[in-house]
Formats: C-alpha cells, sequence, structure tokens
C-alpha cells in the first residue's frame, strides 16, 4: 500500500480503537502474590510474611493497574470486541479509554468458551465503529495493518505487514501459570505485534477488520498472529439478539488420533477422536453433557460428524463451529474394535461472564 492508502486507512479506523486497563484491588492482590515474593524479614516468623506493593503504585480508591490491551469499537452503542485473554481475571476492573481520552467502566458481557475472544459493554452510544471485513478471502502477501496499544504503554501503535500465513494451529498461553490454550485458523503475519496489542483490530487495504491481534512467538521476529474475524461475527451476532453468546456442547474431552497416537495407544485406525481426560481430575465425558446421555465412554473413538472424517485437521472443534444449540448430530465411533453409530442433540456450552 502506498502512504497516502495507509494513512486514510488509519484514519479511519483509529478512533474506534480502544485501550483497555487492567486493576485490582490492592488487598486482592496482594494475597495472590506467590510466597517467593515475599521478603525475608530477619527475625520474622515466615506465617507473619507479607508481600508489599509500594503506595506510588496504589490510587485513591486502593487499585492498582497490573496490565493492559486493546480492544476495538464493534457497535455504536458501546460493544467492544478484544481478546478474552485480556479481560480473563473475573476479579479485575477494567477501564476503556476511547481515541479522544474519555474513559469508561467495562462491563465484560461474555467470554467465548472456544475463540480467545471477548465483549466488553461501556455506558456510551453514537460512537464510531469499524466495519467487518471476511478473512476466508486473505491471500498470501496481501497487505495488513495491525493497530493496537503496544506494550501497554505506546497507545494507538501503528504497524504495517502482509499475510504470511493463514490457517495456522499454535499453542499459547497468556502467562506462565495460564493453561496452554490450542488456537487454530490463525492469520500470521509480520505486521509487529507486542504485548498490549492482544485484542487490536488487524484491517485490510480496504480499512475493513479481518482478524484480532492475538499472540506472539516468545524469541522469534516477524512472527505475529490474529484470530480471524469471522470467528467474533457469530459472537457479536449473538450478543445484539440473545445478550449471551450461543455455543454448541458435545461433552468430550478429547486428542485427535494420528500415526504416532494409534502405535502408542495400540489402536486399530490413526484417524479420529479418542475421548480421553487430561488428568486424573478431569471427566473425559462431561457429566449431564449430550455425550454421557449419549452413551459415549473413555477410550472410544469419535471416527465421524455428520458423515465427516474427523483428523488431525479437521477435529471435532471445526465442525461444531457450523452446528447450532439444539441440532441433532451423527457420530460414528470405535469400540473395542467395533463400528456403531449414535446421535444427540447439542446442548449450550455456557459462556463465562
Amino acid at each position: 500500500m502506498d502512504d497516502k492508502r495507509v494513512i486514510k486507512i488509519i484514519k479511519k479506523v483509529m478512533p474506534t480503537v480502544v485501550s483497555i486497563t487492567i486493576a485490582k484491588h490492592l488487598e486482592d492482590l496482594e494475597k495472590e502474590m506467590p510466597k517467593e515474593f515475599y521478603p525475608a524479614i530477619p527475625g520474622t516468623p515466615a506465617s507473619a510474611q507479607k508481600y508489599k506493593i509500594p503506595e506510588s503504585m496504589v490510587d485513591a480508591r486502593g487499585m492498582v493497574q497490573i496490565g493492559g490491551g486493546s480492544g476495538f469499537i464493534v457497535a455504536p452503542n458501546g460493544l467492544i470486541l478484544t481478546n478474552k485473554h485480556v479481560i480473563s481475571d473475573s476479579n479485575a476492573e477494567y477501564t476503556v479509554i476511547l481515541s479522544d481520552e474519555r474513559t469508561f467502566t467495562g462491563a465484560v458481557l461474555s467470554r467465548d468458551p472456544i475463540n480467545d475472544v471477548a465483549i466488553l459493554k461501556i455506558d456510551a452510544d453514537h460512537l464510531p465503529c469499524v466495519e467487518l471485513g471476511d478473512a476466508t478471502k486473505l491471500q498470501l502477501g496481501q497487505s495488513l495493518i495491525a493497530i493496537g496499544n503496544a506494550l501497554g504503554i505506546f497507545r494507538n501503535t501503528v504497524s504495517v505487514g502482509i499475510v504470511s500465513g493463514l490457517s495456522r494451529s499454535i499453542t499459547a498461553q497468556s502467562d506462565p501459570d495460564a493453561p496452554a490454550q490450542e488456537m487454530r485458523g490463525l492469520i500470521q503475519t509480520d505486521a509487529a505485534i507486542n504485548p498490549g496489542n492482544s485484542g487490536g483490530p488487524i484491517v485490510d487495504s480496504d480499512g475493513r477488520v479481518v482478524g484480532v491481534n492475538a499472540a506472539i512467538v516468545s524469541g522469534a521476529q516477524s512472527i505475529g498472529f490474529a484470530i480471524p474475524v469471522n470467528a467474533a461475527r457469530r459472537d457479536i451476532a449473538d450478543i445484539l439478539k440473545f445478550g449471551r453468546i450461543l455455543r454448541p456442547l458435545l461433552g468430550v474431552r478429547y486428542i485427535m488420533v494420528d500415526g504416532d497416537l494409534k502405535t502408542k495407544m495400540n489402536l486399530s485406525v490413526d484417524y479420529g477422536a479418542l475421548v480421553l481426560r487430561e488428568s486424573q481430575h478431569d471427566y473425559a465425558v462431561i457429566p449431564g453433557s449430550p455425550a454421557e446421555k449419549a452413551g459415549i465412554k473413555e477410550m472410544d473413538v469419535i471416527l465421524e460428524l455428520n458423515d465427516q472424517r474427523l483428523d488431525s485437521k479437521h477435529p471435532i472443534q471445526d465442525f461444531l463451529e457450523n452446528c447450532n444449540v439444539g441440532e441433532e448430530v451423527h457420530l460414528l465411533l470405535l469400540r473395542a474394535g467395533k463400528q456403531f453409530p449414535v446421535k444427540m442433540v447439542l446442548t449450550e456450552r455456557k459462556s463465562v461472564a
């Protein structure tokens, strides 16, 4: 893109981009601080040790700012799209700063239980909002512009790059203590994405948002990832229509079968989804779920969903993205060397507000 076009797009999109600051009460934060942070005061019993946050970091309300991220306005009535991991703490307070410096308290409407996207609401109206594009039409080499709150310091930072890859899959963590999350179908870009950019928009050469800045590869350069905006379109529509995000629940934990897993687990197939708990504290089949009611058991292999073969490139979750709550689905199971069909009605997977 030439300079004039880039400048025109930035002027169009920038008013819709917001900064999100994250704050917690001092007492809550000190309680959560790991004990290895406690000062070793000679003569003081370990039970009395406590981490003290410097008073200079505490505001008049007893709140401490602990982080920040980005977001963008998707509806004139104050709906804001961001990353789930930016607003994941249910005990935190989120403040939204608009491009004109106005500040609002952000209320979390919903966190998508599947994708790393979430929706905030602020008490404002007649706001400028983005135009959503179609990430399925992106092509390798296409120009992109990323906008966000880089490092939580440099607001409204702009970077330009290209589509470096499509349909990427990574396993990511928002911090070292957070559980790993598999992220699929991502847009890879060489546009600079830094901590704090998370939740900001990435737009095409027409100024339409095609993705939500989501992740970077630690230690690498020019490798960033964005969640296709198509994954959020349905969330936004659900919020506007129902007031919450509706997602269908099957009710199994699983691992996709490949040649290596076939050999390791002594399976008779090298495809499908092996129903398996993640740890001894988990359920392989969620109690009360459609899967349990249909009689699915741990160590079953789900071979097909609605006559579509499941494999590492086509996991269960990809198919569920196109299903609706209340829809009947048909599975083909493998158990003890025998194949048999099962059908069930999908229920609602509760999102976290």
